[in-house]
């Protein structure tokens, strides 16, 4: 095989959205390199193991499938993206990225539940593989925050399938 350049290929696995941009810094010098989430997607990129079926795309529950329709939470709620604060009236806290980001996804449906599928893609950007304990530290801290601040919402578990941004 003489004259057929040899290539390798680099894989890299990291579960968070940071991790992964960091390996991607580290690689970029690379001729080849793929980055994932998880040991299975570099199996099925390699084939190693037969893909599974791919999911439902995710969806939002209407909240009258699940609970009576709650009123959205008072307007004096926000979330400063810019300067990463959970602002209640005139006081403010600081939130982490993911903390933001999951407030965000709530706040901007207030009301609707989010599934644990949607949110872990749009927080997390991959697959949520039925572990939740990550979103729920995340959502744990969030409730902490809008209770420091004697915010007039909080976020309601809905069993089984996601969460939902609600009045108090």
């Amino acid at each position: 095989m003489q004259g057929i350049p040899v290539a390798s290929l680099v894989i890299g696995i990291a579960s968070s959205p940071a991790e992964r941009r960091h390996l991607a810094r580290l690689l970029g010098g690379s001729d080849a390199f793929l980055i994932v989430s998880t040991v299975d997607q570099a199996r099925e990129f390699l084939g190693v193991v037969e893909a599974p079926p791919a999911p439902a795309p995710p969806t939002t529950v209407a909240l009258a499938e699940v609970a009576p329709s709650p009123q959205p939470p008072p307007p004096d709620l926000a979330v400063d993206s810019d300067r990463r604060v959970l602002r209640w009236r005139d006081q403010e806290i600081d939130l982490t990225r993911l903390e933001h980001d999951v407030l965000l996804c709530l706040v901007h449906a207030p009301g609707q539940v989010w599934t644990y599928e949607r949110l872990h893609l749009e927080v997390w950007g991959n697959r949520h593989l039925g572990r939740g304990s990550d979103m729920h530290s995340v959502v744990r801290r969030v409730r902490g925050k809008l209770a420091r601040l004697n915010a007039a919402a909080t976020i309601h578990s809905v069993r089984g399938v996601g969460f939902r941004l609600a009045p108090v």
